[in-house]
């Protein structure tokens, strides 16, 4: 990006420069990409005056893979399972924003069978990538047993959903028209089963993290975001409803059958890293608690529309459909000539916009602060790279 290149630019200049007083110790320092807290495949150039952050630039594609201009090679169905490979921890959520937009613009209608179970599996993986992201935080501020218990009990779930999809990671679920297949027998009471067995964990998550008070004092007060520049950078999620701004399209703009479902949505007061924590953990709860009000009300019918062409050809023109993600709102942008492949397709990725809100919630504070903020972010790099 421009931004990015004339930002690093600038610090070059300021680097080989005379600039600063002797009371400073300005210096630069790159963390990442083989950084552990980084995740691996990320860079942030840090100019630092001490321990103190006077900036962050993120550098980005280390992980590009080319899939937007691959998907232009491919049909509506085929390109579907490349949206595994970006935000792996949503990989069904990103199948079904592909499915909604091609729906959308070819005007398929799909029972509400396929609804009911495009909605409990999303809800199952928005669990499923907040266990992780628990276990992370934990991790990077040097906690090593909420890691173990955050997969201890996501194992328990993916058990769960491998028994239908085949799957435990880059789920390849949903397509246009339906499902890849339809629910396996036992889906319904393992669920039951998991909801029973998790929902006393997350108050030993509580116990054991949320009410440490190490971790209160690295995350509160810590790269606070407020309303105003969140919705600036186009933050959504957890993200922007950390900094006090209830925006959800599942509430707002209701999809799949999430209209039929009553849970609340988690929204911070101060905008701050635990405002973010606290607002993940929350969202836990109310996944359990949608799922858990669909579960016995799934309808007969089937999972897939019958006699649906599997080269599916759109009317000419642009179309965008978007839904909310683990990390945030996914948009999807085609372009269409009236052929059974896009012209154009693009991806509106949560993590790309909340990324870039690390600058200015960092400024000014410790490199140790910048550790749990940005974990606080919840970031999929392969999902901005792509």
């Amino acid at each position: 990006m421009t931004v990015e290149v004339s930002s690093l630019k600038e610090l070059v200049e300021q680097a080989s420069g005379t600039s600063g007083s002797p009371d400073t110790q300005e210096y630069f320092v790159n963390m990442g990409p083989q950084h552990p807290s980084t995740h691996g495949v990320l860079r942030l150039v840090l100019k630092l005056d001490g321990e103190r952050v006077l900036r962050c630039i993120p550098v980005l594609g280390y992980i590009h893979r080319s899939i937007e201009k691959i998907s232009e090679h491919m049909n509506y169905m085929n390109c579907v399972h490349l949206t595994d490979r970006m935000d792996y921890l949503s990989s069904i959520m990103n199948n079904w924003a592909v499915a909604k937009a091609v729906e959308e613009a070819a005007g398929i209608e799909v029972n509400d069978r396929i609804q009911y179970i495009r909605t409990i599996f999303a809800e199952l993986e928005r669990i499923q990538s907040h266990q992780l992201w628990w276990g992370v935080l934990g991790m990077d501020l040097g906690a090593f047993t909420p890691f173990l218990y955050g997969i201890r009990d996501r194992e328990v779930l993916n058990d769960v959903m491998e028994e239908t999809i085949g799957a435990r990671l880059t789920m390849n679920y949903v397509l246009p028209g339906g499902l890849m297949a339809d629910i396996h027998p036992n889906f319904v009471n393992r669920v039951k089963e998991f909801i029973k067995y998790f929902r006393p964990k997350l108050d030993e998550y509580d116990d054991l993290l949320t009410g440490n008070v190490i971790i209160q004092e690295r995350l509160r007060n810590v790269g606070v975001l407020s309303a105003q520049t969140a919705v600036q950078y186009g933050a959504t999620g957890p993200v922007l409803r950390g900094s006090g701004v209830a925006f959800d399209l599942r509430k707002d703009h209701p999809y799949g059958v999430y209209d039929q479902a009553d849970f609340e949505v988690p929204v911070g007061t101060v905008g701050d890293s635990w405002d973010r924590y606290w607002v993940r953990v929350e969202e836990m709860r109310q996944s359990l608690r949608i799922v858990e009000q669909l579960l016995d009300n799934i309808p007969p019918g089937d999972y897939l529309v019958k006699k649906l062409n599997s080269k599916i050809k759109l009317p000419e023109g642009r179309y965008y459909s978007q839904l909310e993600t683990a990390r945030g709102i996914l948009g999807v942008f085609i372009t269409s000539d009236k052929k059974d492949e896009p012209y154009r397709l693009h991806y509106r990725s949560p993590n790309f916009n909340n990324l870039w809100c690390l600058e200015p919630m960092i400024k000014g504070d410790y490199i140790a602060s910048l550790i749990g903020a940005m974990s606080s972010l919840d970031l999929v790099i392969p999902d901005i790279d792509r």
